[in-house]
């Protein structure tokens, strides 16, 4: 009776858990079905008139559509070469010892405890002397100033769990380095490589103060777009609320299509 009782208050919990959880975002959807006039004139649970004027907005104005093409060009771009220095790297740190090894981690991880706005003028003039200022790679690189750090600290825990025998019977094999790490070493920690992806993308997705200085037109992120919803008249609520529900679906599909790297890589990892 006692563990039927448990399991009733355990499901309770979950419940109100997650209907707290997908509360802002369901009012985030609510508000996006409706028009201004709607929203400012009270409270309403659902929509008197859905409408998708405000997605439509979005998709046929190229001031909106271009901002969303661009955050997802620089962050996939980020993500794939902040895993592509960071493998090395990690591996360097968990497989050899060498002279100031533990301060070198730690200044790394020092990189991502500072705030962006330490480096903005540095990149800032930076960027407008090579000719990297309003492009996706100088964003890429940028937000790779604090993600390879992260990458690095992640993947160093997954391959500190992989045995070093692998190595050592990989060479007496007679295989070479590179076919070692890429068809031996690298499927063990796909896992690591899963999460580090995953965290990689979503820090360069929220990142806001260093695209935002360091781009005007071709790179803008949609975050910065965002701020055309407030006006002279005030801000477009339905506007604002279908481009807020439009951001979080890279997120969300980032999260489906590694879920599974992501749960084995928070039981195993670092993470």
């Amino acid at each position: 009776m006692k563990s039927k009782v448990q399991i009733s208050w355990r499901g309770t919990a979950v419940l109100v858990y997650f209907v707290l959880l997908m509360l802002p975002i369901y009012w985030l959807i609510n508000m996006s079905l409706k028009t201004n006039n709607e929203i400012l004139g009270g409270l309403t649970l659902l929509p008197n008139a859905p409408t998708f004027d405000n997605y439509l907005q979005i998709f046929t104005d190229p001031a909106w559509y271009s901002g969303y093409l661009n955050s997802i060009a620089y962050t996939v771009l980020n993500t794939v070469m902040s895993v592509a220095v960071a493998l090395p790297a990690a591996y360097a740190f968990s497989r050899y010892n060498f002279l100031g090894d533990n301060h070198l981690f730690f200044w790394l991880l020092t990189n991502r405890m500072a705030p962006a706005a330490v480096f903005l003028l540095p990149f800032f003039q930076l960027y407008q002397n090579i000719g990297l200022f309003d492009t996706h790679l100088g964003v890429a690189l940028a937000h790779m100033l604090f993600n390879v750090p992260l990458a690095v600290w992640i993947l160093e825990g997954f391959m500190s769990g992989v045995p070093k025998e692998i190595d050592e019977t990989a060479a007496i094999d007679g295989y070479s380095f590179p076919r070692f790490f890429f068809r031996l070493f690298l499927p063990l920690i796909r896992s690591g490589i899963g999460v580090t992806a995953f965290f990689t993308f979503m820090f360069s997705w929220v990142e806001l103060l260093l695209a935002r200085t360091l781009t005007t037109v071709n790179a803008k992120p949609i975050a910065a777009t965002m701020t055309r919803t407030v006006s002279a008249s005030g801000i477009d609520w339905g506007l604002l609320a279908a481009a807020g529900v439009l951001t979080i679906l890279p997120g969300a599909l980032v999260i489906y299509f590694v879920r599974n790297y992501i749960a084995k890589g928070f039981a195993l990892g670092r993470v």
